[in-house]
């Protein structure tokens, strides 16, 4: 999922475990966070990881957050501008120049979870 509004990555539980991540890879991280429901999340801590999209590669801080959503991770605005991406959330697309041209990821809640989080 891309959010415009804010400026902080998050990874959830499902993607954590699937990249074979442990709790020992964490940095720690202990500013709550408030999640999309209005409840205080406490995260399990923050990891760098190097995330490559359209041959396109840039290094995410990802904020590790041990609670439910249907999504694997949220991209904002840090991961936006570093890859001088231009986010469309009405056409569920994310566009953003590469060497050799414009990469266009056209998303739903399943895809973007397969095509936005590498």
């Amino acid at each position: 999922m891309i959010n415009q509004g804010s400026g902080a990555e998050v990874m959830y539980p499902d993607l954590f475990r699937g990249l074979g991540l442990k709790n020992e890879d964490l940095l720690k991280y202990s500013t709550p966070l408030v999640g999309f429901d209005g409840k205080v999340v406490v995260p399990e801590g923050q990891i760098s990881l190097p995330m490559n999209m359209g041959g396109k590669e840039v290094v995410v801080k990802f904020i590790v957050v041990a609670s439910f959503s249907s999504y694997t991770a949220i991209l904002e605005r840090p991961w936006i501008h570093v890859m001088g991406a231009v986010p469309s959330t009405l056409h569920m697309k994310v566009k953003f120049p590469i060497d050799h041209g414009i990469i266009v990821v056209q998303g739903s809640q399943w895809a973007a979870r397969q095509c936005l989080v590498a």
